[in-house]
C-alpha cells in the first residue's frame, strides 16, 4: 500500500468514526510550533534584531516566497530562540483572508490524518489544504474563534528542544471554553494540568478581581486559556504567546534596548512575576519568570 493511499485510508477513517481520532496522535513535539507575526516589511529587520537581542538565537536566512493557496508576496523567516520560535511574515502584497489571523503553526506528522482528526474533535477547516515551497498546510478554527494553522514538510525538520517551553495564550469567553478546551484536548491528546476559577485578576489587567484560567499540556507544547467577559483594557488579547525567561528584569533591559517598549511593567501574580511587551513592528508578548525565582 502506498503511504497516499494509506493516509488516504487514515483520513476516511477519522472522519468516519470519532473514537479513532482521539487514538491517532498527529503533534510532533513544542521546538515544531512556531508563533505567526505579522509586521510591514520595512519593520521585519529591526523585529529580527530586536527579538533574538531579547531571548538569543538566530534567523534563517530570509526568502521571497507565496505562503497562500492565492496569489500573494512575503519576505518569510524563521526565528528559532531558546525560548519559542516565531514564523515571520513581511507581506509585500495584501494579505489573502484569512491569513493573519491565525495565531499559530503546528507541525503534523501527517496533514491529512491532522486535519481530519481536527475536524471530528470540533474545529472548522477555514483553508483547505494547500502546497506550500516546502510542504502542506491547512488553517483550522476552533469555537470560540481561535484559528491555528497546521503544516507539514517534506523534509523532516530538525530542531533543537526549547530551554523552556513558550505557552500559547487564548482568550476564549464562558460560552466557548468548554469546548474549546475539550475539542483541543481530544486533537492534541493532552491533559488539563490546572483549572483555577479565581487567578488573580491583575493577569488580565484588572486588579482586585478574579477570573478562570486553565492551563494544558500536550506534544504541541503549552496552552494557557483565559476565560474573560471581554472587558480587557490594553494590552490584554492582544498577546498569543508567553515567554519564560530565567531573569525578567535582564530580559526586559535586552528588549528596550533594541526598541521594544514595555507596555505593562512587571508585576507578581501567583507563580511567576511577568510584563507586556511590543516588539519593534507591533508584535505584543508576555514575558515571565516562573518559580522560586520569581517569588
Amino acid at each position: 500500500m502506498t503511504r497516499t493511499l494509506a493516509a488516504s485510508l487514515l483520513a476516511a477513517a477519522l472522519l468516519a468514526t470519532p473514537a479513532v481520532a482521539e487514538e491517532y496522535k498527529v503533534a510532533v513535539a513544542p521546538q515544531y510550533d512556531t508563533t505567526h507575526v505579522y509586521v510591514a516589511p520595512e519593520e521585519v529587520d529591526r523585529f529580527v534584531e530586536s527579538f533574538t537581542a531579547t531571548f538569543g538565537g538566530r534567523s534563517t536566512k530570509q526568502v521571497v516566497a507565496t505562503v497562500t493557496p492565492t496569489p500573494s508576496s512575503t519576505t518569510s523567516q524563521l526565528i528559532q530562540t531558546p525560548v519559542g520560535t516565531v514564523s515571520l511574515f513581511g507581506f509585500r502584497t495584501p494579505i489573502p483572508y484569512p491569513f493573519g489571523a491565525e495565531r499559530t503553526g503546528y507541525l503534523v506528522t501527517d496533514i491529512d490524518a491532522a486535519v481530519a482528526a481536527a475536524r471530528s474533535a470540533g474545529a472548522a477547516v477555514i483553508v483547505q489544504t494547500f502546497p506550500d515551497p516546502i510542504g502542506r498546510d491547512a488553517v483550522i478554527q476552533w469555537p470560540g474563534g481561535v484559528a491555528m494553522q497546521l503544516y507539514w514538510h517534506k523534509t523532516k525538520p530538525d530542531y533543537t528542544p526549547f530551554a523552556t517551553v513558550p505557552e500559547n495564550r487564548v482568550y476564549v469567553s464562558p460560552d466557548s471554553v468548554e469546548a474549546f478546551v475539550g475539542g483541543f484536548r481530544r486533537f492534541s491528546h493532552g491533559q488539563v494540568v490546572s483549572d483555577d476559577g479565581k487567578a488573580p485578576g491583575i493577569e488580565i489587567g484588572r486588579p482586585g478581581e478574579t477570573y478562570r484560567r486553565l492551563r494544558l499540556t500536550s506534544d504541541f507544547g503549552r496552552l494557557t486559556v483565559l476565560v474573560t467577559d471581554g472587558h480587557l483594557p490594553y494590552p490584554y488579547g492582544h498577546e498569543t504567546t508567553g515567554y519564560e525567561v530565567a531573569d525578567l528584569a535582564g530580559t526586559l533591559a535586552k528588549a528596550t534596548a533594541t526598541g521594544a517598549t514595555v507596555l505593562v511593567a512587571p508585576y507578581s501574580a501567583g507563580d511567576r512575576n511577568a510584563a507586556m511587551v511590543r516588539f519593534p513592528g507591533g508584535y505584543v508578548a508576555e514575558i515571565h519568570q516562573s518559580g522560586a525565582a520569581a517569588r
